[in-house]
């Protein structure tokens, strides 16, 4: 009877062995074990600490550096292309732009208005108005000069180069325009001297 009890105890022991929880490793490298002995718990940490990925892969230094450091994306970002370059040339004060855009238009207006007296050509006509320059030279085209104040410039229409927009440059006291660095008289004087087949000076 006794050995009977015996046999019995043993047999419920083994049904809660088998049914007690089985701890498992965080890591897919270690065994799972129903305990972890000194040896193992160490072997656990030097395994974590040499590297070993989330999938129980071994990642090279290599690996580990390819995310990129907050100095690769910066360089990065330089690298990229920007906006375009900002304008800094300083502006020209409203009252001095008046000042020399009219003096310029009244000058090209007396001269043109000589220069079409003694050439006696048909279809001739000079007209000025809202501050706007007009050149009339019959079926060669017609010549257009205007202020734009906003922009600081003097703006030409041309039958021969097209349209044109002049900034005032201080350091040659002419208007330039900056795409092809001609000068607005000069230009004028070379159109209307090679169209009328006489030179002028403005």
């Amino acid at each position: 009877m006794a050995s009977r009890k015996v046999f019995l105890g043993l047999t419920a022991a083994r049904r809660l062995r088998s049914r007690a929880p089985v701890l498992v490793s965080s890591s897919p490298l270690l065994e799972t074990s129903t305990s972890t002995s000194p040896a193992a718990a160490a072997a656990a940490t030097a395994t974590r600490c040499s590297g070993v990925g989330p999938w129980g892969l071994f990642q090279s230094s290599r690996a580990l550096s390819s995310t990129p450091t907050t100095r690769q994306v910066a360089q990065s970002a330089g690298d990229a292309p920007g906006p375009s370059a900002v304008d800094c040339r300083p502006i020209l004060p409203e009252n001095e732009y008046h000042k020399l855009a009219d003096e310029t238009i009244h000058s090209l207006l007396g001269k043109l208005e000589e220069y079409g007296d003694s050439l006696q050509m048909d279809g001739f006509d000079i007209d000025y108005g809202n501050q706007v320059l007009t050149l009339r030279l019959g079926e060669l085209g017609t010549y257009v000069v205007n202020k734009q104040t906003p922009n600081r410039q003097i703006w030409l229409s041309s039958p021969v180069s097209g349209p044109s927009r002049f900034d005032w440059d201080a350091s040659t006291k002419d208007w330039i325009y900056r795409r092809t660095g001609a000068n607005l008289v000069l230009l004028l004087e070379k159109e209307i001297g090679e169209l009328c087949g006489t030179p002028v000076e403005l």
